[in-house]
Formats: structure tokens, C-alpha cells, sequence
């Protein structure tokens, strides 16, 4: 028998050995690998959040009232259906865990899902990602971090459409002069309770500008920071500063926290 021959009678003998998987059964697999587009409902710090995710990532987080509003706020959102299913895939689950609580280290890049989105407001919402726990930056910070210091008011607009709250942590950005400012997810009321989940002291936060505060330095280290960072949290009541604007701080001989980074607003920047 030829070469040609036996290669024709083993391809013929694997063709015969081929079965129909079981119904269901790929459903199943890619529902267990994150490979099929489908939302879980999980608790979120001011009540129930309805998750979508696909194969590259959370694509829309929601306090939608009931399942078949988040349906009909996804459909909407990107045309087409998508399925209930009992359990995220693992890694889907460890991000709410690790974005929407804290309770584990974010490891490497977010699961999130931004293609839809223009570039500027996927470049907002990516620098939006950085702002740590219990911390929050305003407006000026994020339009400065991705190069467009001006841009404030699209920062704003960009983070209201946040299709990803909670996840992507919108309630971490803050106006300057002291007020929280909006939130797509429930507006201020909701915006400040997120904070608090977070351990941010929101009337504090707010008084702090309005008394002309924005930065607070450190006699001893000669360094200033935004209040909430960390490294300021640390400052004892004893070396406390409170400075009024970047040219203040530099003409008093401060230097800007490298870790949160402080700017002034555009109208203000030195």
C-alpha cells in the first residue's frame, strides 16, 4: 500500500471517530474560560451592581433597578443580547474583588473592555484606574497625567459616561474648589457614600478647599501632597502645612509628592 494510501485511510479512520459534543456543553466551557459575553449581579459598597464582561474584559457595570433593564441598557450600549449566567469566570471575580472592594493586590493590567470608546476617553478612564483606594484627585490631575492640562471640562465629560463605575473608580475624581461634583452612577449623594466606603472623610474633604486648602506639606520632609494621599495621611498634626497652590509650595520650598503627583488647575498653574 502506498504512502498516499495509508495517509487517505488514517484521515478516513479520525473522520469516523468524530462525535457531536454534548448539548450544551461549549456553553458551558466558555462560559468557565470568560469566552462568552454574559453579566452576574454582586453586591457593590451602596447596593447591587449588574456586571457584564466578555472575552477581553468587564465591558459595563450598572445599578440598573432589575436584570431586564441592565438587558436592555446593554443592548443598547452595544446592539446586541447577552446572557445571565450564575458565577463570573475567575477572573472577572477576582477584579470586583480587587477594584470594587479592595480585598486582594490588583495584579497586572484591568479586565476591562474599552474598545467602543474613543481614544481620549479610554486614555481618562485608564489614568482614572491608577488613583488608589481611598484617595482621590481632581480633574486638573487626570487632564495633566495624559498630557492635555487644559482639557478639564472633557475629563469631566469623559468620566460621566463611565461605562465601568465602581470598577473604574470615577468617584475617585473630584472638583478643586472643594466640591465633589457629579456622578453617573447616582450623583453626588452617591459619589460621596461610594468615598466613604472607602474610608474618605467627604466633609473634610470638601471644607478643606473651601477654606482654601489643596495641598498639605510636610515641615520635615519638605514635601507637599494631595490630602488624601497616603503619604500626607501619614504627616503628624504637629508637621502639618497647609498650602494654598503650587507657586505657594514652591515659594515655600516644598517639592511635589512623586507618588500622587500634585498639579494646580489651569487657571492657577504657575
Amino acid at each position: 500500500m502506498t504512502s498516499t494510501a495509508i495517509n487517505g485511510n488514517i484521515r478516513q479512520g479520525l473522520r469516523d471517530l468524530r462525535q457531536p459534543a454534548p448539548a450544551g456543553l461549549s456553553a458551558q466551557v466558555g462560559e468557565r474560560l470568560g469566552l462568552l459575553e454574559g453579566y452576574v449581579e454582586v453586591e457593590g459598597p451602596i447596593g447591587p451592581l449588574y456586571v457584564a464582561f466578555g472575552p477581553t474584559g468587564i465591558s459595563l457595570v450598572s445599578r440598573a433597578i432589575d436584570p431586564g433593564q441592565f438587558e436592555e441598557e446593554f443592548g443598547a450600549t452595544f446592539g446586541r443580547p447577552i446572557k445571565r449566567l450564575a458565577a463570573a469566570p475567575a477572573q472577572v471575580a477576582r477584579a470586583i474583588d480587587a477594584y470594587v472592594w479592595g480585598r486582594s493586590a490588583r495584579r497586572g493590567p484591568a479586565p476591562v473592555d474599552l474598545a467602543q470608546l474613543p481614544d481620549f476617553e479610554r486614555q481618562v478612564l485608564l489614568k482614572t484606574l491608577e488613583i488608589p483606594r481611598g484617595e482621590v484627585r481632581p480633574y486638573a490631575w487626570v487632564a495633566a497625567e495624559i498630557g492635555r492640562p487644559r482639557a478639564v471640562r472633557a475629563v469631566g465629560n469623559a468620566l460621566a459616561r463611565n461605562p465601568i463605575p465602581f470598577v473604574i473608580p470615577c468617584h475617585r475624581v473630584v472638583r478643586s474648589d472643594g466640591h465633589i461634583g457629579q456622578y453617573g452612577a447616582g450623583g453626588p449623594e452617591s459619589k460621596r457614600a461610594v468615598l466613604a466606603a472607602e474610608g474618605v472623610d467627604t466633609q473634610e474633604l470638601e471644607r478643606m478647599p473651601a477654606a482654601g486648602v489643596r495641598f498639605i506639606g510636610s515641615d520635615t520632609t519638605r514635601i507637599y501632597c494631595y490630602p488624601t494621599c497616603r503619604h500626607a495621611r501619614r504627616v503628624t498634626a504637629e508637621h502639618r502645612v497647609a498650602l494654598r497652590s503650587v507657586e505657594d509650595s514652591r515659594r515655600l520650598g516644598y517639592r511635589a509628592c512623586k507618588v500622587c503627583r500634585p498639579v494646580d488647575t489651569p487657571s492657577r498653574a504657575a
